[in-house]
């Protein structure tokens, strides 16, 4: 086994947990400064404010290529399968009115 007095890698670990404890500890402190704190806030909000503009870029775009957004994707598989559970209630009510388990209905003449 490795001496852990010897281990580079343990050395590595104990060097990155320090400086993350000194990372988060002037961070910390930065942020207790009304300057800082606003200033992180509107970075915050601007880039809020690019993602928003992006993603209406992008549903322009799949609208003039005929493509579905993300969102009518997820609209269209919640549909999907709404009417697919409403098809397997009709489905238990047909079985259960004809009293037998998978049982077909007779096909209209």
């Amino acid at each position: 086994m490795a001496d852990k007095d010897n281990d580079p890698a343990a050395a590595w670990q104990a060097m990155l947990g320090e400086m993350s404890k000194g990372f988060t500890t002037l961070a910390s402190q930065a942020m207790a400064q009304p300057e800082i704190a606003k200033a992180v806030g509107q970075v915050s909000g601007a880039t809020a404010e690019a993602q928003k503009q992006f993603g209406t870029m992008v549903e322009q775009y799949l609208a003039g290529l005929n493509l579905p957004t993300r969102a009518q994707m997820d609209a269209l598989e919640a549909r999907l399968a709404a009417a697919e559970a409403r098809i397997d209630q009709l489905t238990a009510s047909i079985e259960q009115a004809s009293g037998t388990p998978g049982a077909k209905p007779a096909k209209a003449k």
